[in-house]
């Protein structure tokens, strides 16, 4: 007897990278320069992805920080090598950020507050992604072709 098994899955992105982290400043470092690293490998632009995540990184460590549990880091290119997409998700559901729009200044004199107006700035789009509980996910889009 001959048995065919046919098995179907959705295309995976030609370039993809993950990796867990610590929420700490050494963590949110380490994404940055893993970032710069894996664009550099991958032939594409770092300056603006590094920042990006360099931010959304240090806000998982800081603001999503739960002891014992680790933030992701996710880069992948999409849309047939026509966008970045970066994303950052913690283990802190029940504390989301301001979406985009929404992300006020700071007062002229604090010292902290101006990690998702950078990320508003230099992302084409962003967002955050509630769940699945307990985490969220702040992403942000680079286009790689003008």
């Amino acid at each position: 007897m001959n048995l065919e098994i046919t098995r179907t899955e959705p295309s995976a992105p030609a370039r993809q990278f993950t990796v867990l982290l610590s929420p700490t400043r050494r963590g949110a470092r380490r994404a940055r320069l893993l970032t710069t690293a894996q664009l550099a490998d991958w032939g594409l632009p770092s300056a603006s992805a590094a920042q990006i995540v360099g931010e959304l990184a240090v806000n998982a460590a800081f603001h999503g920080r739960v002891a014992g549990r680790d933030f992701r880091l996710d880069l992948c290119v999409e849309g047939g090598g026509k966008r970045l997409r970066i994303a950052v998700t913690d283990t802190r559901g029940d504390r989301l950020p301001p979406g985009p729009g929404e992300v006020g200044a700071p007062a002229g004199d604090d010292e902290y507050g101006r990690g998702l107006l950078i990320v508003e700035a230099l992302a084409d789009r962003w967002g955050v992604t509630a769940g699945p509980v307990p985490r969220k996910t702040v992403w942000a889009e680079l286009d790689l072709v003008p």
